[in-house]
């Protein structure tokens, strides 16, 4: 993260550039990678975290700050796919406030999970609730 550029800024050059995400979308990727890098790398020299260990990030925060209103909130701001978060943390690559290594590529946050499963199914009476923890 660069400590020249203030997130704020960060976030305005994002969204003139590329519209479809809310201002408070940003806020909560950024929260998540947060979120990423304690749950996969606490205590390692290291912080850098996948761009599927940030979808978990996504997962594991919304859970927790939303509940059985995550889904509703993330789509809300645009967020559906975790090609939405992947679009987000680019914008912010672009603008110098993330970083990357040149293993990294925006195809790493295909796939992954999908967004109504994942955050449906924990608030789903037990028999219904198939999805893994």
């Amino acid at each position: 993260m660069s400590p020249d550029l203030p997130f704020h800024l960060a976030i305005s050059q994002s969204v003139a550039k590329d519209p479809r995400y809310h201002p408070l979308a940003y806020e909560f990727v950024r929260d998540a990678l947060h979120v990423a890098v304690k749950h996969f790398r606490e205590g390692q020299e290291d912080p850098h975290v996948t761009g599927q260990q940030v979808l978990e990030g996504v997962r594991l925060h919304a859970l927790a700050e939303y509940g059985p209103m995550a889904l509703t909130v993330l789509n809300e701001w645009g967020l559906e796919r975790g090609e939405d978060i992947g679009n987000i943390v680019y914008n912010l690559i672009e603008t110098g406030y993330f970083g990357k290594n040149d293993a990294d590529s925006i195809q790493d946050f295909t796939g992954g999970y999908d967004f109504g499963v994942a955050f449906t199914a924990p608030y789903q009476p037990s028999s219904q609730n198939r999805v893994k923890q």
